[in-house]
């Protein structure tokens, strides 16, 4: 039986199955653009590209998967929206920023892997959801949205007005008025509109037209980042008719493991009942229009990646740009009973990871634990760029699988996760290594499960009397009490809690000024690209370009964004990427 502190000595034969096919930037030359999709509550077991026999229909992801390096086992940090996101940009634990739950802000000195970026010489933009509390720029430059959750403390701590009181480990049970419920199963169904598809439909216009936009600018302008940020496949479940449509004759399948509420751990109870699921199990009718409409918006996620993915291939972009796809976290969708996120189970902690650019690297499958933490350094890698070693990181940079070149030691196997969020009543920590996932709580009895002899989890394997397995648990018993103080982090957990609740009160007096991201933009006049503007024909900072009124727009940057790609003065077509020589480009 594997050891969990062991890794391979050298990486399986789908981690070398081709060198590199280019060569790393060098420092003289332009740094590839990054386009980086990121899709809410992917239940990433339940993916074509990891399951051949699953019926959701994903021809785009799947086509990105074939010339990508594909991760079979990475992990969020936490199972939660703002956690999960706030390790993933800062590349830190929660315990290390105090992400604690959904309405935890991080701090601004912490940096990101926008910060990083930008301080290598990118355009940081983000269009989407990405859920910070207080500042919403961490190192962006740009946002073409605002978010789709609140910005401000109250995600956490308003409450129902007769509870009287907010809600923390104190009182786990208790259900938030804004939570999850039976209702985002039991109302499944197709839709024509939705909050959702409303916010999506509007990242997805500011994203296809800063892409537009970049293709329309010379080459020789500053490299981008651009972070496209959907909310589905998040509940509720419900999506457009069309994509409700396309499982009409499929058959969906029911949740593979049916465990009894009174079988469940701890844990799972209490996310039954702060969920209101306890002594209310979903119906099979309801569970499967849940299923079929989560198929359905995973459909429209793909579609939508579909829609990026051929624009950066008509505008000659994709050569020169580094494509992620991923997700914060998962959804159970009805295994073991459970709903949403929240646990260390598969369904709910288990992410997908696509990492494109076939000019530098061929397609592979890597099946080593890996985690969104390693997002950061991953990109400061692949630009070429430095990271301050003295500075807090804990994730690791996956550049040696990406260009299979990788002697494996053993943090490269390894995950960490930590929870502290809504369910829980202490922290809820994980470590995953190897066949190996061990979770591990104060309040609850502890976890062991060998995912290679075991993969739907449903032996426990804590308390086995095989003296090999027995050691195992032992070394993971062992190595959580030296990494996590266990009361300490309790209590600066209940600490932030109560602070964020006099302040909560405070603010919530007298005249409310919100959090929330505003957009720079109208349709008359806008701010849309005035980094790229400055960069490349020294607007002062506080300029405003006009979108569309023409005395407005000096005409050749009107010029410029109108056509493209860009002509001669007889309409012959010019390489793209190059303004000089437009009809009415700058200078000319």
């Amino acid at each position: 039986m594997e050891s969990p502190e062991i890794a391979p000595s050298t990486p399986p034969s789908s981690c070398n199955n081709s060198p590199p096919t280019g060569q790393w930037p060098a420092a003289n030359t332009r740094k590839p653009n990054i386009v980086y999709i990121i899709a809410d509550q992917v239940a990433a077991p339940l993916l074509r590209l990891h399951n051949p026999s699953s019926p959701i229909k994903t021809p785009h992801i799947d086509a990105l998967a074939a010339k990508s390096a594909v991760f079979t086992s990475a992990y969020c940090a936490s199972p939660l929206c703002a956690p999960a996101r706030a390790s993933m940009v800062s590349g830190q634990l929660p315990t290390k920023i105090g992400a604690w739950d959904n309405a935890s802000p991080m701090g601004v000195e912490v940096p990101t892997y926008a910060h990083s970026l930008r301080k290598e010489g990118y355009l940081t933009v983000l269009a989407g959801k990405m859920h910070f509390i207080g500042e919403q720029l961490h190192g962006f430059e740009e946002r073409l949205t605002t978010d789709i959750y609140p910005g401000d403390f109250g995600w956490y701590v308003a409450l129902q007005e007769q509870m009287g009181e907010s809600p923390s480990w104190d009182e786990p049970d208790r259900h938030l008025e804004w939570f999850h419920n039976t209702s985002s199963v039991l109302q499944a169904g197709p839709c024509i509109r939705s909050n959702q598809l409303d916010f999506d439909e509007e990242v997805m216009y500011q994203s296809s037209r800063f892409l537009y936009q970049a293709a329309r600018r010379d080459a020789k302008d500053r490299p981008f980042c651009l972070t496209v940020s959907l909310t589905h496949p998040h509940d509720p479940y419900t999506i457009h008719k069309p994509y409700w449509d396309m499982y009409e004759d499929v058959d969906i399948p029911l949740p593979e493991v049916d465990i009894p509420e009174e079988e469940q751990d701890p844990h799972s109870k209490r996310l039954l009942r702060v969920c209101l699921l306890a002594d209310h199990k979903p119906p099979n009718e309801a569970v499967l229009r849940a299923r079929r409409a989560y198929f359905g918006a995973l459909s429209y996620v793909d579609d939508n990646v579909g829609k990026i993915m051929k624009i950066l291939e008509e505008c000659a972009m994709m050569d020169d740009t580094i494509v992620i796809f991923s997700a914060d976290h998962g959804d159970m969708l009805g295994e073991r009973g459970l709903w949403y996120k929240m646990s260390w189970f598969e369904g709910s902690a288990r992410v997908p990871l696509l990492i494109s650019y076939p000019k530098l690297f061929s397609p592979k499958t890597i099946p080593y634990n890996v985690s969104t933490l390693d997002l950061l350094p991953t990109l400061v890698d692949l630009v070429g760029g430095s990271f301050d070693q003295r500075l807090p990181l804990d994730g690791v940079s996956l550049l040696p699988y990406l260009k299979s070149q990788l002697t494996l030691n053993p943090h490269h196997d390894t995950v960490f996760g930590e929870y502290a969020g809504e369910g829980t009543i202490a922290p809820l920590m994980m470590i995953r290594r190897g066949p190996w996932k061990f979770v591990t709580c104060p309040a609850d009895p502890p976890q062991l499960f060998n995912l290679k002899k075991d993969p739907k989890e449903l032996h426990n394997l804590a308390l086995s009397h095989d003296p090999i397995v027995a050691k195992v648990f032992g070394d993971f018993v062992d190595e959580a009490s030296r990494r996590w103080n266990f009361q300490a982090i309790h209590d600066e957990v209940l600490q932030s809690q109560r602070t964020r609740r006099l302040c909560w009160d405070a603010l919530s007096k007298g005249r409310y000024e919100g959090w929330d991201y505003q957009p720079k933009v109208d349709d008359a006049k806008e701010k849309y690209m005035i980094s790229y503007t400055r960069t490349s024909v020294r607007e002062p900072a506080d300029s405003v370009g006009y979108r569309y009124i023409r005395s407005s727009v000096p005409l050749d940057e009107l010029e410029l964004r109108a056509r493209y790609p860009p002509v001669d003065a007889m309409g012959r077509e010019l390489p793209r990427g190059r303004a000089k020589d437009n009809a009415g480009a700058y200078n000319e």
